[in-house]
């Protein structure tokens, strides 16, 4: 007890505190959960970077995207990727990215793409993908925090004996909403066609399951709002559903089969909303995707959600309470901070 408290009653002494520390918490937690400026609701925003990368030692896309997510004051940003499917593989380039990463003033999680890891190939020019993966685990994954200035504690996947080295599976909850990375990287999920090289997309099948059958626990055990899942493919969930009169071999070729499967019938059995968040690297003959400078949006079938950030950073807003519950942000909407 202070000198203060010893000259005074111990119940004066409390109330004198309190002001001070219910100032010291919402100084603590402002950043974490931001009301929505606009609307006076509830809740709070994420953002998430498209993949902006560009070959060369150009990361002026990247910093700038940094910068604009950071100055949103979105309660974390989610990075999709490190770098660009032509540039290098080194060690190098990876800390240089994540030394951009750290700048970020809001906590940073870095969601894998398949340009990180999946098309690397070594000195010699031999695939070295899974050694790539393991590095990049080491250099962004090594602890359970975020990247950026402010921490964000994250639970992962290697902390199961069984699944030790997929550290880049990340869980964490914010408001009601639980968030996850999982690694599905576009080029079909990393499936190899060639006979007895599928061990890796095997064996990260099997992780991969046993994390979304963890997730949907959390979620509906503790009767969650939602669930994000942030993937660098879109593995295809809003499609129609395969038919059965297809042949065998076809559902062997898809890489997504099997999560898109599992996710179809989990979103099936929960109570809140599914989004899923990727990144579509360019537009297709459809015109699906989205462009540098679009707005994406979110398209729904039953209590799931679809949405692909494109070269540039989103921000989503998380209405606890409302309807819809996630909903993509005009970033020139919120008002400046007023000035001290």
């Amino acid at each position: 007890m202070t000198p203060t408290c010893r000259n005074a009653r111990r119940s004066a002494c409390r109330i004198a505190r309190r002001p001070l520390l219910a100032a010291a918490w919402l100084a603590a937690s402002a950043w974490l959960a931001p009301a929505l400026a606009s609307t006076g609701n509830p809740g709070f925003e994420f953002a998430v970077l498209g993949h902006s990368f560009q070959a060369g030692p150009d990361d002026g896309p990247l910093k700038k995207a940094i910068a604009g997510a950071s100055a949103f004051n979105a309660s974390f940003v989610v990075a999709t990727g490190i770098k660009a499917a032509s540039e290098s593989c080194t060690d190098k380039l990876y800390g240089q990215r994540k030394d951009l990463f750290e700048a970020s003033t809001s906590p940073l999680i870095v969601s894998l793409s398949g340009s990180d890891w999946a098309g690397c190939r070594n000195s010699r020019g031999r695939v070295n993908a899974i050694e790539r993966l393991n590095r990049l685990r080491d250099v962004y994954f090594s602890d359970n925090q975020s990247l950026g200035q402010r921490k964000l504690n994250v639970s992962r996947l290697s902390s199961t004996a069984k699944f030790r080295s997929y550290a880049e599976n990340a869980h964490w909850e914010v408001g009601g909403v639980l968030f996850a990375t999982v690694n599905l990287p576009a080029n079909n999920n990393h499936f190899l066609p060639e006979a007895g090289r599928n061990s890796e997309f095997e064996d990260r099948l099997v992780a991969n399951r046993s994390w979304l059958q963890r997730l949907f626990a959390i979620a509906q055990g503790k009767k969650l709002d939602g669930i994000v899942l942030f993937s660098d493919g879109d593995i295809g969930v809003l499609d129609e559903e395969e038919s059965s009169l297809l042949p065998s071999f076809s559902s062997k070729q898809d890489g997504f089969a099997s999560p898109r499967k599992q996710i179809r019938t989990l979103a099936k059995k929960f109570g809140g909303k599914v989004l899923l968040v990727d990144t579509q690297k360019e537009r297709d003959s459809k015109g699906k995707g989205t462009r540098q400078g679009d707005t994406p949006a979110i398209h729904w079938k039953d209590n799931v959600g679809h949405v692909s950030i494109a070269s540039d950073w989103a921000a989503i807003a998380v209405r606890t309470g409302k309807t819809p519950l996630f909903e993509v942000r005009e970033r020139a909407a919120r008002p400046a901070a007023p000035r001290r």
